[in-house]
């Protein structure tokens, strides 16, 4: 086996095997900490001393991952797409 045909076959499995690693994190675990509030939940104001909720996560602290995301959104275009 030639080494650009070794290198290229190592590279696609291993691309394959981190997609396939983070599908099922994203299947498992469908949501992230917020990175604004980094799941505190709150955020302190500019001025005074009190704080609010965060505007990203609606003070949950959690936020739904990217490859959830779009595998909701294809699902829904499926599902849409088949009515």
């Amino acid at each position: 086996m030639d080494p650009v045909a070794f290198l290229a076959i190592t590279t696609a499995t291993l691309v394959a095997f981190v997609t396939f690693r983070y599908a099922v994190a994203c299947w498992i675990h469908p949501f992230g900490t917020c990175r604004k509030c980094h799941g505190k939940r709150h955020l302190p104001n500019r001025i005074g001393r009190g704080t609010h909720e965060c505007r990203r996560c609606q003070g949950t602290g959690l936020r739904l991952r990217w490859g959830r995301y779009a595998y909701n959104f294809a699902r829904r275009l499926c599902t849409d797409g088949t009515r």
